[in-house]
């Protein structure tokens, strides 16, 4: 039996190609699908089934355009109410090729559709080895359990623990976990970073799983939910109609100065993705930051959100379309252009945000208003004395709380945040905003004070 865990860094995603006697299985499939295709190509494997454990949220899926490229069936859990060609599957169903069998278990809870396939090689023995858990089972966490529309948390929480108790548990200590997600996906929040793991090692480790009842269960599961983005419930919407393929993408014109502040005028965003360091160096004044070196999508469509006019700034032709690529794997298509050959051919006015070092921070701390963008979590693990907590994802709605005429000093973890949340302060209308270099951990490092 072939089996090949595809991991997408950027998503913390997780998608899986099983093979045997020349037919091949994926599961979860990103939405840009010419690796299974070349994958199956170099293996000498015929993709003829397509598994979705269920309707992601966080990304759209490449399962309609997997589907029509090789003539594949598409698998779904009953409740799915999916509406493109699909094979809606019950607790017990199975698909079979060469040595394999995939039998499909409903574990509602993350969503109420979602399914977990228990993977038998009959080369190995007669029960299952391995189970694809979906977003039900994480390394070191569970999927959260406020996705469904109808029901509340709680309903899906308890739901969750039956499906881990009844269903996954039973499958014994030995057999592997292979999740849809990685730690830095939102659809948990204390992933670890193995890739895989084994019932047993989650019934040692997983906090979730150590809760003694149903009701102890549900109370830790929704005790401190992170809010849901916003761009949740559209990506869960693509993914039940089935998204276009990327070919019927139309191609990114490219703008001169004049045409970027244009659109820009005309309501659409320069989206810069440069490195933090050139844009805070020079960039389009206006322009939102989110680099690509990070959580690029995620955020992006957090910030942005799915239907918003964008003209990018990148370093060249190929880093446009990464971009481009990484936008539409989260549902952002309204690429209306690029900033030909990026700033090396801007003639406009230019704007540019300071960095400062932590050192720095600390000698002229009175003087600033230090605006700190990590979690709560994080906050509380450690802060600087007399910053003020402004989480990335709610920045946008406490501006009004800061003063526009003192200095604004901004940070996270590393620098990757914060170089976002310069941007969008310095978008709002404040004139002198700096980038703390190296975030709170070049604080802790240089062994700052702090505050718990």
């Amino acid at each position: 039996m072939y089996f090949q865990q595809f991991y997408l860094t950027c998503l913390s995603h997780a998608s899986y190609m099983i093979g045997s006697e020349g037919v091949a299985c994926v599961v979860d499939p990103q939405r840009d699908v010419s690796l299974y295709l070349d994958e199956a190509r170099a293996r000498n494997l015929r993709i003829e089934h397509i598994i979705e454990t269920h309707l992601h949220a966080d990304f759209v899926s490449g399962h309609r355009e997997l589907a029509d490229r090789t003539g594949a069936k598409i698998y779904l859990g009953a409740r799915a109410g999916a509406q493109f060609p699909h094979i809606p599957v019950l607790d017990g169903y199975q698909i079979r090729f060469g040595r394999v069998i995939l039998r499909f278990l409903e574990t509602p809870g993350h969503t109420i559709e979602s399914v977990s396939v228990a993977i038998t090689d009959l080369d190995r023995g007669e029960q299952p080895f391995a189970a694809l858990t979906g977003d039900t089972l994480f390394i070191g966490d569970v999927g959260r359990p406020d996705l469904a529309p109808d029901l509340t948390p709680q309903q899906l929480a308890a739901m969750l623990f039956d499906s881990l108790h009844q269903k996954l548990i039973p499958l014994g200590d030995d057999v592997e976990v292979w999740p849809a997600h990685g730690a830095g996906s939102l659809c948990g929040k204390q992933m670890r970073p193995e890739r895989q793991s084994t019932i047993g090692k989650e019934r040692a480790l997983n906090y979730a799983l150590r809760a003694r009842n149903r009701e102890e269960f549900v109370r830790l599961l929704t005790a401190e939910l992170p809010e849901r983005p916003g761009y949740f419930a559209r990506d869960a919407e693509i993914n039940r109609e089935g998204a276009p393929a990327l070919t019927e993408l139309a191609a990114i014109p490219l703008l001169s100065t004049e045409e970027t502040l244009a659109a820009q005028s005309a309501g659409a965003i320069v989206l810069d993705t440069r490195p933090s360091q050139d844009f805070c160096a020079a960039h389009v004044p206006g322009a939102v930051h989110i680099a690509l070196s990070g959580q690029f999508a995620s955020w992006a469509a957090t910030l942005v959100g799915l239907d918003a006019s964008i003209v990018l700034v990148a370093e060249d032709a190929e880093r446009v379309e990464e971009s481009r690529m990484r936008l539409a794997r989260v549902g952002i298509e309204k690429v209306t252009g690029a900033l030909r050959d990026g700033m090396a051919s801007w003639t406009g006015p230019v704007a540019e945000i300071a960095q400062i070092t932590a050192e720095d921070l600390r000698r002229e701390l009175s003087a600033f208003e230090v605006i700190d963008v990590r979690r709560r979590p994080e906050w509380e693990d450690g802060h600087i004395e007399g910053a003020r907590l402004m989480p990335l994802d709610k920045l946008g709605v406490r501006l009004h709380e800061l003063d526009r005429e003192r200095p604004v000093a901004v940070h996270c973890k590393s620098g990757y945040r914060s170089a976002i949340a310069a941007s969008l302060i310095q978008r709002a209308g404040f004139r002198n905003v700096a980038n703390v270099i190296g975030g709170f951990d070049a604080w802790r490092a240089c062994g700052l004070a702090e505050s718990r």
